[in-house]
């Protein structure tokens, strides 16, 4: 739901960011930042406490309750950024959102608030890295993004760790039963 520019920077406000003439490394920016608490933010986005499940003090989600209460809230605009083709140096959809929200609210000055699910674990061991972005445009706590967001990817793995061994289990029964 929509939000003028001023009341959304009048509540949120600017993160200020000192950007340095050399941009350092990914880590020592995500470790500069003092993330604000999710509960802050959300109170100051107009979202009432009900509707926060909160996953410690930086992280949460949102119950779909919330649009019966901001259902008398002008619309905004959407954007969905989706099947984008990775550079070499692994810059893709999460880093495209979170910097298209940074030119969107930043420069252009709108109201823009990004919305990321939490990325696969396969890239984050190995060579391009996770999924937080880099830079001055990265998702910060740059670890809990990408290795346990909510806890649900582990879940996922433990169901599909689960599917794997009834497949082995199916295929070495019928390669050495004769039932």
């Amino acid at each position: 739901r929509w939000m003028s520019m001023s009341d959304l920077v009048a509540r949120v406000g600017p993160t200020g960011l000192k950007f340095l003439k050399k941009v350092p490394g990914d880590m020592v920016v995500a470790q500069s930042c003092t993330p604000v608490h999710i509960m802050e933010v959300a109170k100051k986005l107009g979202v009432n406490e009900e509707s926060v499940d909160l996953y410690g003090k930086h992280k949460a989600k949102l119950d779909l309750s919330i649009l019966e209460s901001m259902k008398e809230r002008k619309l905004g605009k959407y954007v969905c950024v989706t099947g984008i083709t990775p550079t070499p140096l692994g810059e893709g959809k999460s880093t495209t959102t979170v910097g298209l929200c940074q030119a969107l609210g930043a420069y252009l000055k709108k109201p823009t608030i990004g919305c990321l699910r939490q990325p696969s674990q396969g890239p984050t061991f190995g060579i391009k890295g996770g999924a937080a972005g880099g830079g001055y445009s990265q998702v910060v706590p740059m670890d809990d993004f990408n290795l346990h967001l909510t806890g649900d990817i582990h879940a996922i793995t433990a169901a599909n760790n689960l599917l794997a061994a009834q497949i082995d289990a199916r295929m070495f029964h019928e390669a050495t039963q004769s039932d």
